[in-house]
């Protein structure tokens, strides 16, 4: 028999624990204060505890067109939570014997290759999925972002090629989407179906994910779906859906708060189904919650975490005195979604939003977190709300600079002539962006990406303003120009303008030569 001291002790810490938790009240008005607090029109919250689900719920609207409520039920498109699934797709298949993380990627794909001829021939299966290829944040997204563009799957195998590294191979973390795609090509070689297909029918309906699809395209009732939102000019606005079909393996699926939740019970039940069916070896099923790439630390880390790093398909961590933390976020242009695990307190939290602000899914899934793990409130709400309206702020002075500079200079008599400007410049991977002049101004059109083109303004003798006729990109950048000693342009180089520019709009990684 235990000690009668111990047995208070112990009845205490399990009533601090209990007490603790958030109610179902307080996650209510969390969540409402959320979205007034980020302007965010909808959010939807799910969580799992101790083998139920203990809330999931809506809150807002979906759709500031049609101000139908958001509900648990309502359609999110998960964005870069996706990768989770292709990279069990893939274990599957090892699983089978079919592959080998350490496969050479050319064993399947022979045409795969990269801008280093070593690196081509060692680059492995593992390597597509752990974000160490030594290209930059996002290199070659442009390939798929925004939607709108003509590239193809083939496409990116192809240009791959031509993105030069910023770092050794496997140095560096730098999240990279075209390799997930060229996985998502990998898994459809080895299994003879499509990535979409093997997802819906292989996992999806196994495990339970009724309403979910692999793909946007692939749902056909959408009556009760979300409308992308985000801030454009100082103000949230409705956007279309944006996600390229050719991207699918890195960010396709759509699902809702209760097939995620599905997705968490069956992935902390050890990878088997409710009908006690084993989908992946247990061995196996590990592997993809072990570290491949480190990330640092931070010195006084919230949450007093010893590791960071990326798994395979997922982000890891330790939390509070060594509780492993499997998590993962995705955004699309109008959409940010968050997906949290810690399997030894069999906790899930899911955070689906209709607005691009990260800062409102980290104020609710923290403040859950916490009351799991046993902090007292932290105030998530008050945190990240200071630090989101300095950031906006800081992004709007930096942008206002900047066309206050445009205003000051564009009668300029140093400001080259058109005749220097106008033609066609050609990146390797990208293709033509062309810059006219009609007499009066300058615009300027991507040839492959239908949707991105604008006004070109004057910003200096050498460099100019693309300013996108999409307002909600918020993806202006300045374009400069190199010329010889003729006075003649020859090449263009593009940087973004302000931090806030989603690092799919990857221009800076553009090699811009004149051809005409």
């Amino acid at each position: 028999m235990l000690p009668k001291r111990f047995l208070i002790l112990l009845f205490l810490t399990i009533a601090i624990s209990v007490q603790a938790q958030i109610n179902e009240q307080e996650l209510d008005k969390l969540i409402q204060e959320t979205l007034t607090t980020f302007d965010v029109p909808g959010i939807s919250v799910g969580v799992f505890k101790d083998g139920k689900v203990v809330y999931a719920k809506g809150h807002g609207v979906r759709s500031l067109t049609n101000k139908k409520d958001m509900n648990g039920e309502t359609l999110v498109g998960v964005a870069s939570n996706s990768k989770g699934f292709t990279c069990f797709a893939l274990a599957m298949m090892v699983d089978e014997g079919k592959l080998n993380w350490d496969d050479p990627v050319r064993k399947y794909i022979p045409e795969f290759q990269l801008h280093d001829p070593w690196v081509t021939e060692h680059f492995t299966v593992r390597d597509l999925v752990t974000h160490r290829s030594g290209m930059g944040l996002g290199a070659g997204d442009l390939m798929f972002f925004p939607e709108g563009n003509d590239f193809s799957v083939k496409d990116v195998i192809n240009n791959v090629k031509y993105l030069e590294p910023e770092t050794s191979f496997r140095s560096k973390f730098a999240y990279n989407n075209n390799m997930f795609i060229i996985a998502g090509e990998v898994l459809k070689r080895v299994s003879g179906l499509s990535w979409e297909d093997f997802i819906e029918t292989k996992i999806m309906k196994p495990v339970g994910m009724k309403n979910s699809k692999a793909s946007y395209n692939r749902v056909t009732d959408k009556s009760n779906i979300i409308d992308a939102h985000t801030r454009a000019e100082g103000e949230v606005i409705q956007i279309p859906h944006d996600w390229s079909e050719t991207a699918n393996a890195a960010g396709g699926i759509v699902s809702n708060v209760p097939d995620m939740l599905a997705w968490a019970k069956f992935l902390m039940n050890d990878a088997v189904t409710e009908s006690g069916e084993r989908l992946l070896d247990k061995d196996l099923f590990h592997e993809l919650w072990q570290l491949q790439t480190p990330l640092s630390v931070r010195p006084g880390d919230w949450y007093n975490s010893n590791f960071r790093g990326y798994g395979l398909g997922w982000f890891l961590t330790d939390v509070k005195g060594g509780h492993k933390q499997v998590y993962h976020t995705g955004g699309l242009l109008g959409t940010v979604t968050q997906f949290t695990m810690i399997p030894d307190l069999d906790l899930a939290i899911v955070v689906l939003t209709n607005q691009m602000n990260g800062n409102a899914f980290n104020a609710i899934t923290n403040t859950i977190k916490d009351s799991y793990l046993g902090y007292e409130n932290r105030n998530w709400l008050k945190t990240y709300g200071e630090r989101n309206a300095k950031y906006l702020k800081y992004n709007d002075s930096i942008k206002a600079e900047v066309f206050k500079q445009v205003e000051k200079i564009k009668s300029s008599v140093t400001l080259p002539k058109p005749e220097q400007i106008v033609g066609t410049y050609t990146d390797d991977w990208f293709g033509d962006i062309t810059i006219a002049h009609d007499g009066k101004s300058y615009s300027i059109a991507c040839k492959r990406s239908a949707r991105l083109f604008g006004e070109l303004l004057p910003y200096n003798a050498t460099t100019y303003v693309a300013k996108w006729n999409d307002r909600s990109y918020d993806a202006d950048v300045f374009v400069q120009f190199t010329f010889n000693e003729k006075g003649e342009v020859v090449a263009a180089s593009m940087k973004y303008i302000a931090p806030i520019t989603d690092f799919s709009f990857d221009f800076h990684d553009l090699e811009l030569k004149k051809t005409n």
